[in-house]
């Protein structure tokens, strides 16, 4: 009923950037996707998921994670139910998969547990 995907992964050199896009569908999740919470967070192999940002309904306040301050920006589009994660001056430590996450929550929350629905991530490797 419910589905998020990710898209705009792949394979980028140290330096660049890409976009990440989350979009939604499902009814009952449209109905309140205004009123959610929305984030981004990654996991790379042997650790566990970690908050990278997020932003808070009506987008008037975004979150984000110390490594990635002032590389990355959080946004969305209600209109369309899809948020981004815009990624610049991309580092090999920010090699991971990373998950669109959304839920009725407090935006500043780095708990996965506050957030109810999750992407199936996509892969974004920075070669050196």
């Amino acid at each position: 009923q419910v589905q998020l995907v990710e898209s705009g992964g792949g394979l980028v050199q140290v330096g660049g950037s890409l976009r990440l896009s989350c979009t939604a569908s499902g009814r009952a999740f449209i109905r309140a996707f205004r009123t959610y919470a929305l984030a981004w967070f990654r996991q790379a192999p042997g650790n566990e998921r970690e908050f990278v940002a997020s932003i808070s309904r009506g987008g008037g306040a975004t979150y984000y994670a110390d490594s990635v301050k002032g590389r990355f920006t959080i946004s969305r589009d209600d209109a369309d139910n899809k948020w981004y994660l815009q990624m610049n001056n991309l580092k090999s430590e920010d090699t991971a998969v990373y998950y669109c996450a959304a839920g009725p929550g407090p935006a500043h929350s780095t708990l996965v547990r506050h957030y109810s629905y999750w992407g199936q991530g996509t892969q974004v490797t920075v070669s050196s």
